[in-house]
């Protein structure tokens, strides 16, 4: 099975090398009647390529409650470099007691688009949370626990945006329609590569490792570059759902990272990575199969593969000398 016209997209997409596959930040806030306490915990190498990142950080994040925007009353940022992370702690006052808390943030904007902010709440012992990236930008705390299909929907569909949220990880499945030599062999290689990653967040949280985010995105960008190997200079190989496997293990630990970080159910998250990651496959699958009627792809998959090699190995090169 091979593809087609994706050649164009795959050099456009190598031109989004600036972007990280992994970009998550955590904030705290506590409230306490009238005032709210907010830690940010931004990872340096996102801080690094922020413009004044004592100022910008927390000018994107903003409170309000009853319609009534939040008074900075004082802050402070520092780098720590014991866990590698930029800190900004701030402290709001509102002119009444907050009972629910409308929160704005926008940290996409300054850090990368597919940034994803976790912020945890806390009222006198209630507790809520809300999830921000480039399509959820605003939520309201209540300070009550979600409903069962709530928490089922909104872990879900973070999984589904974080499979798919960058470039890495959209070339990495185009590249596995590409290794397909059979619709067989897609769906094969499809199943293998989502057991491989369940298999490895699950482990990777029973195991407490906390592989090093550069790690992760390194080896995410070799499976890359080692599918594009398999089909210019290996066509014929065996056990390709094997090499599958192991690859979405690579991709099981980026998720994995999502679920350290937010505390979410591996289930609802997993399975929804898995529900968009099988729709960009069956997508891309299809645009090959349309386009197999009228020309013949080979030469195509071949330089197709070959800008993957280049993208993978460039990214790889970037990631570990960051």
């Amino acid at each position: 099975m091979r593809n087609t016209d994706f050649s164009l997209c795959f050099f456009f997409s190598a031109a989004l090398l600036h972007a990280h596959a992994i970009s998550m930040s955590n904030g705290e806030v506590t409230v306490r009647g009238d005032h709210l306490d907010f830690v940010l915990n931004m990872p340096m190498y996102e801080a690094a390529h922020t413009p004044h990142p004592e100022t910008a950080l927390l000018d994107h994040v903003r409170f309000s409650s009853r319609g009534e925007n939040a008074r900075l009353v004082q802050k402070s940022c520092h780098e720590d470099a014991a866990s590698g992370a930029y800190i900004c702690a701030a402290e709001y006052t509102f002119p009444h007691a907050i009972d629910r808390l409308d929160v704005e943030c926008t940290l996409y904007q300054v850090t990368v688009p597919n940034h994803v902010h976790l912020l945890r709440a806390e009222d006198a012992g209630k507790h809520d949370q809300a999830v921000f990236d480039y399509s959820f930008t605003q939520a309201t705390l209540r300070f009550h626990p979600p409903s069962a299909f709530e928490t089922a929907v909104q872990q879900g569909f973070e999984g589904m945006l974080r499979a798919v949220a960058g470039p890495v990880q959209l070339l990495f499945l185009a590249a596995l329609v590409l290794a397909a030599r059979g619709r067989r062999e897609l769906l094969l290689l499809a199943l293998m590569f989502l057991a491989g990653e369940v298999v490895a967040a699950l482990a990777a949280g029973a195991l407490h490792w906390q592989p090093p985010v550069r790690f992760v995105e390194a080896a995410m960008a070799l499976s890359i570059a080692y599918l594009s190997v398999e089909i210019l200079f290996l066509p014929e190989a065996g056990m390709r759902w094997l090499i599958a496997g192991i690859l979405g293990g690579f991709h099981g630990l980026s998720l994995y990272l999502v679920l350290a970080g937010s505390g979410f159910r591996p289930s609802y998250v997993l399975g929804g990575a898995a529900i968009s990651e099988l729709t960009v496959i069956g997508i891309l699958a299809a645009g090959m199969w349309t386009l197999e009627r009228h020309w013949s792809v080979t030469r195509l998959v071949k330089s197709s593969a070959a800008l993957l090699l280049v993208f993978g190995m460039t990214w790889f090169f970037l990631r570990v000398r960051s």
